[in-house]
């Protein structure tokens, strides 16, 4: 069997890498290795998308990142942790394959209760405390862990999906604003939230980013011009003299906060497409803009 790969190589962070640093690198990797962005090779990218999955529920944890900087892989691996974790040869966390609407599973094991010392009215509110800082290796039981792939859209503005688990429907209510690994206790399993790229939009927390291009001629003079957001077409004004990669901020058009009220902002990046063939007139035009600028 191959060796793991380190999780901080997966991630392309240092070990003193920061939370934000870490939950940064992992949007990125997993945005760029996302199986729908690699149809031509999707068994690879599949592989390399759970690798950077497996490394963030890992890094992203206290707990876990601490015993994996101890003992590395062998923390999660049957009878690998020194000092007895486990117990008869099951280490404490184990991962599977898993068919259907899931990608994989995660299943932890051990005595209390993960979510002791917490009072969450709402199972959907639990979003990136899968410990809460209590220990991982005390629970009573089992909770079984898995991924489900939503739209972007379907993120923004929520949605309900009934899935088939162990035979059993299910319907699972999937609030506004998840971001991209938010996880929501539902009972008896965790859920993981994997989302599809979008053709137009990015995302980086509540924010989103689109990039519109524009005419070099309204570069130069201005103007107006419609750019899309994720509830709708609006325009906006485009000042005379625009350089190209010039942002401009949409506040409030962003996601919508998981935790507080209100929404992200939408970034604009504008960009100025050069005329690739010129009439001789605009050529002395160009020429005159030229020498006026000298």
């Amino acid at each position: 069997m191959a060796a793991k790969s380190d999780y901080y190589d997966t991630l392309g962070v240092s070990k003193g890498a920061s939370a934000g640093e870490i939950k940064k690198a992992y949007r990125k990797q997993a945005l760029e290795w996302h199986p729908d962005k690699h149809k031509d090779d999707k068994e690879t990218a599949e592989k390399r998308f759970k690798e950077i999955n497996e490394a963030y529920q890992i890094l992203s944890d206290t707990n876990k990142r601490s015993a994996y900087d101890k003992f590395g892989h062998n923390a999660f691996s049957p009878g690998g942790m020194p000092g007895g974790f486990g117990g008869a040869g099951q280490g404490p966390f184990r991962q599977t394959g898993r068919q259907g609407p899931f990608t994989y599973t995660y299943t932890s094991t051990g005595g209390g209760s993960p979510f002791a010392g917490f009072d969450f009215d709402d199972p959907f509110n639990i979003f990136e405390q899968f410990f809460g800082g209590v220990n991982p290796f005390a629970r009573a039981r089992s909770l079984t862990r898995y991924s489900i792939p939503i739209d972007f859209m379907d993120a923004i503005n929520g949605v309900e999906k009934e899935v088939s688990i162990e035979g059993k429907k299910r319907k699972i209510k999937i609030p506004p604003g998840v971001d991209e690994g938010s996880r929501i206790r539902f009972e008896d399993f965790i859920l993981s939230i994997n989302i599809k790229p979008h053709d137009v939009f990015e995302r980086d927390g509540d924010d989103i980013y689109v990039k519109v291009t524009i005419p070099f001629s309204m570069a130069v003079l201005g103007g107006k011009i419609e750019v899309p957001t994720t509830d709708g077409k609006v325009n906006i004004k485009v000042r005379s003299g625009t350089q190209s990669g010039t942002m401009v901020r949409l506040r409030g058009k962003g996601a919508p906060r998981i935790r507080g009220r209100g929404k992200g902002d939408e970034y604009v990046k504008l960009v100025v497409a050069v005329p690739e063939k010129l009439t001789k007139d605009q050529k002395k035009m160009i020429q005159k803009m030229e020498k006026s600028s000298l």
